[in-house]
């Protein structure tokens, strides 16, 4: 039977391979935008082209955060280390602020001295093979991430989310370009940059949810209706939630007969955990706070 410490391993291991999986193919499509971009002078390709290069940058953030999250509890970090990967998700999202302030500020630099850039059929071609590229990772990357219920592979997908609409914005500056009208070039540059901006905050706000031990999204009365289930509770009040989707903390009160004899009090207690953990995906630890009917505990519900 493995441990928990091997569950954990295994875990993370399944979320390193993806993140090494989409490296791989992150690097590939920024290589050919940038270059190609450089070659044609073409700015909001390679700016779409360092927004891919970010995204390799964010998935080596990704596998620095999971080695940290992956070690096992110990006395300094009793509740284990999980935390880790939400934090250096925030590390994706500066990571992102950084990319949208350069470009916006390449953009600006474009109109104000601006460049005729060449329009040529390798362009789409490319632009076309790197949205289905894009397209892949981004679908793999959230699906495995929701499956996984992985912080870093969520974050990491919205940040290749965002590379479809930049693409797409790419591929009609080309056509625009092609038309005539070159200035349209600086201003998708300027909008990439904002859009990059909006997946930094959006990470951001995710992120701070857990790291502030914001409640779970689990409904109260499914946890009431659970303990009271179990043969011997009386009353159940002042619930509370926090922690991550896959690492949910559970805290709560309940009442049973005062003249229970202690052993069978602490079943009842055990039991109410377990038929929490088994019924509740995502939930780790369960603190049951015991109290005899009509003691002055105060009763309510959050």
């Amino acid at each position: 039977m493995n441990t928990v410490s091997d569950n954990i391993q295994l875990h993370y291991g399944r979320i390193r391979r993806v993140l090494i999986v989409i490296l791989v193919l992150n690097w590939a499509v920024a290589a050919a935008k940038i270059i190609f971009g450089q070659l044609t002078h073409f700015t909001s390709m390679t700016a779409d082209g360092f927004h891919s290069l970010s995204d390799g940058a964010s998935n080596i953030i990704g596998l620095i955060g999971i080695h940290f999250a992956c070690q096992p509890a110990d006395k300094k970090h009793p509740y284990g280390r999980k935390k880790y990967e939400t934090l250096f998700a925030l590390g994706i999202a500066g990571l992102l602020f950084i990319v949208a302030f350069n470009l916006f500020k390449e953009g600006a630099m474009r109109i104000r001295y601006p460049q005729t850039p060449q329009v040529e059929p390798a362009s789409f071609i490319i632009m076309l093979g790197t949205l289905l590229i894009n397209f892949f990772v981004m679908r793999y990357e959230y699906a495995k991430g929701k499956a996984l219920k992985s912080d870093i592979l969520v974050s990491d997908s919205l940040h290749t989310k965002a590379d479809l609409l930049t693409s797409v914005s790419v591929i009609a500056a080309l056509i625009v370009t092609k038309l005539g009208f070159p200035l349209v070039d600086p201003l998708i540059t300027m909008f990439i940059a904002l859009f990059i901006a909006h997946s930094g905050l959006d990470i951001i706000n995710k992120s701070s949810h857990i790291l502030c031990d914001r409640a779970a999204i689990i409904d109260i009365q499914t946890i009431a209706a659970l303990a009271m289930k179990v043969s011997g509770v009386k009353d159940c009040h002042r619930i509370r939630t926090r922690g991550r989707e896959d690492d949910i903390h559970v805290d709560l009160h309940v009442q049973v007969a005062g003249h229970m004899q202690m052993d069978e009090a602490h079943g009842i207690s055990h039991a109410v955990e377990e038929e929490i953990k088994q019924n509740i995906p995502g939930v780790t630890d369960v603190v049951v706070h015991l109290e005899t009917r009509g003691s002055s505990g105060n009763k309510e519900e959050k």
